[in-house]
């Protein structure tokens, strides 16, 4: 890795070089874009070799600096990942095209014509932990929807991202578009992304994707407007009206299929009149499946850790949940308002109207009902891929895809007209 002696003068050099790739990407047609991002999967698949040793290196540097194996899942790339970011490549290629787009368009009395269109929002910066594939999801989806991106990767993936984002570059060159259209900033050092995020003459907005620490230095510290992801606090709710099977079915699979990412369950709340049958079948099934609980009251059974209030409202990112009973429906809903991060949020449940009541007095970015919280990604919903799960409620929220990376403009014509 090469040592730079300026990191400002670094990072300027990237930003101006993205502003200027992006003036010519607002334009690119979406057959040059499509192309690119054929290219850059074929790129992945034929340097898979390539990959999974870079990736090798970057797992090694996790164990030095003693990574959770939930972490360590995250980071580590195979050949069935690798086919997924491959597969992540051609979605969003196969996409429609969100740039200049008609979201609306009217007639004034005036005789003039107006029409809203999507129009990219210009240069993101996108800054990422342990997760490499965020390398090719960000990068296409940037792609896609007329941006030019500064990826900055965790120090913990730099190989492997440094492998990926040469894919995403061999894809540029084949379809003749600009190679600075999606840039990796080339050091772990941590100065880069102070400059990054003050950046302002050169990047529209920030896109931090990452655990609690990284999320609030970055609202902390940023200049430049930034789509918030903040933590996976998730909670499945089983109602009284739960079925035993759907319900034991979706939360082993909410927990135990990844622990370490933003969609898996960190806290059950389970109605008090099935705490000691279904709420404890359900806790016996998580731990014999290796889950340490950390239980109150009635799901307090043997094999569970005393729950304590530290556990209302924290993401453990591990083989761990919270579990307390609660007496109804508007319980469980006051505490995923005191406790929750407006993530995912689940409810188990027949009663249809539970479920409307759930979704109607929650406002999480993303309500499940009778489905596992590991479907809140941005490919499960149809996007190919996402940057992340935005958790505020300016502009973009939930799954960040293409079309949420875009602004827009108004088109205005006339005939010679002018105002009285």
């Amino acid at each position: 890795m090469k040592d730079f002696d300026s990191i400002p003068a670094l990072m300027a050099d990237l930003g101006k070089r993205a502003k200027d790739a992006s003036r010519d990407l607002a334009f690119a047609s979406a057959e040059r874009k499509h192309a690119a991002l054929i290219a850059a999967a074929d790129a992945v698949w034929k340097n898979l070799a390539q990959i999974i040793e870079a990736n090798r290196k970057d797992l090694d540097y996790g164990r030095e600096k003693g990574l959770s194996p939930a972490m360590m899942d995250r980071l580590m790339l195979d050949e069935t990942r690798i086919q997924g970011m491959v597969d992540g490549l051609r979605t969003v290629a196969e996409q429609t095209d969100p740039m200049g787009e008609v979201l609306a368009e009217w007639d004034m009395p005036s005789g003039l014509n107006i029409r809203r269109v999507r129009t990219p929002l210009g240069v993101i910066g996108v800054i990422y932990e342990s997760r490499p594939n965020v390398t090719a999801d960000a990068g296409a989806l940037c792609l896609k929807s007329g941006n030019a991106v500064i990826l900055r990767g965790g120090s913990e993936s730099f190989h492997s991202s440094t492998a990926i984002h040469a894919c995403l570059v061999e894809g540029l060159k084949a379809a003749n578009l600009p190679e600075d259209a999606i840039q990796l900033v080339p050091t772990r050092d941590r100065a880069a992304v102070q400059e990054l995020l003050t950046m302002t003459d050169y990047v529209d907005v920030i896109v931090p994707r990452g655990g609690k620490g990284l999320v609030g230095l970055v609202q902390r510290e940023a200049r430049v407007p930034v789509f918030a992801h903040l933590e996976g606090i998730v909670h499945i709710y089983i109602d009284k009206a739960a079925d035993p099977q759907k319900t034991l079915d979706v939360v082993l699979n909410a927990k135990t299929r990844r622990t370490g990412i933003c969609g898996a369950a960190e806290c059950l709340l389970v109605h008090q009149d099935i705490a000691e049958t279904l709420g404890r079948d359900v806790i016996a099934a998580l731990l014999a499946a290796g889950v340490e609980v950390h239980a109150a009251g009635a799901l307090a059974i043997d094999g569970t850790v005393p729950a304590t209030d530290a556990d209302w409202g924290k993401e453990f990112l591990d083989s761990i949940i919270a579990a307390k009973p609660v007496t109804d429906i508007d319980e469980a809903i006051a505490h995923i308002r005191q406790y929750g991060s407006n993530h995912t949020d689940c409810i188990m449940t027949e009663d249809q109207s539970a479920a409307d009541r759930f979704f109607e007095r929650l406002d999480s970015a993303i309500l499940m009902h009778n489905a596992s919280t590991q479907f809140a990604d941005g490919g499960e919903f149809g996007m190919g891929a996402e940057i992340g799960i935005a958790t505020g409620k300016m502009h973009a929220r939930g799954p960040v895809g293409a079309a949420q990376l875009t602004s827009f403009k108004y088109l205005v014509r006339g005939n010679g007209t002018t105002r009285a």
